[in-house]
């Protein structure tokens, strides 16, 4: 089976598919990743054939203030030059991150099938949900419905707005302005951040988290026997800045009130000092199993590490799905979300997280749903048989 995995450069969605496409290699399928140049020769290290995707770099007179206009027309220019180099692999199947809808078009314009990959819970729009985004629990009465219906009326012209610009987009090469929609889609989360919905899409599966880690390098812990917490900065550009610094500030043990350990986990590891803390670049999952609790933007990546392992977390979120997934994860027990972000406010946050037991219990009942999943492999070789 031969599989094309189209994802951008953003590490939240580019490790993903570097990690679907290594069980696609155990497997014995024959995986190409295309991605940001920056993952390249991550991918190729793990033998995955790994290319950069041609056409995401920002065109002159592109805005990519309107996210609408940069997913979707860039997606097309994206399509048009992925075409030839899909036609030339001839897969049997392409896999689309959702942030990379050129993949599926391009998919389209060769008549192969496609599965659009959701790296985080499904964020599709629902009759019986909030907009997603505003990380409010899903009415449970009249008026929690009404307040619903009329949240959604606000947003349904953004909706509306986004499927114009895909229908453009779609004609600029060659497609029916109607999007037909992928053969399958894969929702990589586990099911203590998914939520019920009574519209949940035909052919759409729960697959658990795809991680990889990019180094084999261990992040040094400090010494001693106090309480170990792990401080993982958002890596997306809409992250809160300067969380690492927040927590050195708010958990030095003059001010925290007990000497805790830090261990300040970054793909740009900030200089800091302290035989209380460390900082560095290293693998995030071997960090996670000896934290006692998590400090971490609230991105879904580094929120289904900590979970998976059972380990409760604090949430400081910041733009895009950031707040809705901190807001889950509140309602659900397992962690604190911090709004505003202060020194004073995140060293309470720790504290509870450290001596409430409620929160380790939560985290450790979410990460016993982790296996109640499909294989994301078993769900590929489903779509190109056509079954």
């Amino acid at each position: 089976m031969r599989v094309a995995l189209v994802a951008g450069s953003e590490a939240g969605h580019a490790l993903p598919a570097l990690a679907l496409a290594t069980a696609l290699v155990a497997a014995g399928a024959h995986p190409t990743v295309f991605t940001g140049g920056r993952w390249v020769a991550t991918g190729r290290e793990r033998g995955i054939d790994t290319r950069e995707l041609p056409g995401l770099a920002p065109r002159p007179g592109d805005d990519d203030a309107d996210a609408g206009l940069k997913i979707h027309a860039r997606a097309a220019h994206i399509a048009a030059r992925l075409v030839p180099l899909i036609t030339e692999l001839a897969p049997d199947l392409v896999v689309a991150d959702i942030l990379t809808p050129g993949g599926g078009m391009a998919a389209e314009l060769v008549g192969a099938p496609w599965i659009e990959l959701s790296p985080h819970p499904l964020y599709r729009p629902s009759r019986g949900l909030p907009p997603i985004g505003s990380g409010l629990a899903p009415g449970v009465n009249l008026r929690g419905r009404l307040r619903d219906g009329i949240l959604r009326a606000f947003t349904a012209r953004d909706i509306r707005v986004g499927a114009r610009q895909r229908e453009r987009a779609r004609s600029v090469v060659g497609l029916p302005p109607r999007e037909p929609g992928p053969d399958a889609r894969m929702i990589a989360t586990i099911p203590a951040l998914e939520v019920p919905r009574p519209d949940w899409p035909r052919r759409c599966h729960l697959v658990g988290p795809l991680t990889l880690e990019p180094t084999d390098a261990e992040i040094a812990v400090p010494r001693g026997d106090g309480p170990l917490v792990m401080v993982a900065p958002s890596t997306a550009a809409t992250g809160t800045a300067g969380l690492a610094e927040l927590a050195a500030e708010a958990l030095a043990p003059g001010v925290f009130g007990q000497r805790v350990r830090v261990a300040v986990s970054s793909l740009t590891p900030p200089s800091l000092e302290g035989d209380w803390l460390t900082s560095g670049f290293g693998r995030q999952d071997h960090l996670v199993a000896r934290a006692d609790a998590v400090v971490c933007g609230g991105g879904h990546g580094m929120l289904t590490k900590a979970l998976t392992a059972g380990r409760p977390v604090v949430t400081v979120p910041g733009g895009g799905d950031q707040w809705e997934l901190a807001n889950r994860v509140v309602r659900q027990g397992s962690g604190v979300c911090v709004r505003p972000a202060t020194a004073e406010s995140l060293r309470a946050a720790v504290r509870e997280v450290l001596t409430d037991p409620a929160h380790r219990r939560a985290a450790e009942k979410a990460a016993a749903t982790a296996g109640r999943v499909a294989d994301p492999v078993a769900v590929c070789r489903t779509v190109v048989r056509g079954t």
